[in-house]
């Protein structure tokens, strides 16, 4: 890894045509860095309204800064047609945390505390404390080994 690099912990949702919207945001973000994904896990809606989601963690390294990462987001969530508010999500994509290594990493406070739907993929990449969750026995699905 280069010392300019900075490896970013994202979670990403969908629960409107989801495959498509993960297939896009993997091509998007593999652009930008190296990516390692989680398995992506069916867990309902938070509120028990709208369709189950699929739910997934990725660990980016890359180059650009905290601030260019939080604009392409965004723009990668309007690119897909996210609408706001709504319970028909085309891309949730939020920065966890971020830091040059997973020692030494700084959550988004704006995301705390973590929601279920993001602890159970992020411990897949990223075996911390901060993502320990019940058992559970939410169910995987199959979309980016398939490209």
């Amino acid at each position: 890894m280069n010392a300019t690099e900075t490896i970013f912990a994202l979670a990403l949702a969908s629960n409107n045509n989801p495959k498509q919207h993960f297939l896009y945001a993997s091509d998007e973000l593999t652009k930008i860095g190296q990516l390692q994904f989680s398995n992506i896990y069916l867990i309902p809606c938070r509120d028990g309204v709208g369709a189950d989601y699929w739910n997934a963690a990725c660990l980016l390294k890359s180059s650009l800064s905290v601030a260019d990462i939080s604009v392409l987001l965004k723009n990668m969530e309007a690119a897909s047609g996210r609408v706001r508010p709504s319970h028909q999500i085309s891309l949730d994509v939020d920065l966890i945390a971020w830091g040059i290594d997973l020692e030494h990493m700084q959550f988004n406070p704006k995301k705390l505390p973590l929601a279920l739907d993001v602890k159970i993929p992020m411990f897949d990449v990223w075996k911390d404390a901060a993502f320990q969750h019940p058992k559970h026995a939410f169910p995987t699905v199959s979309c980016l080994e398939a490209k």
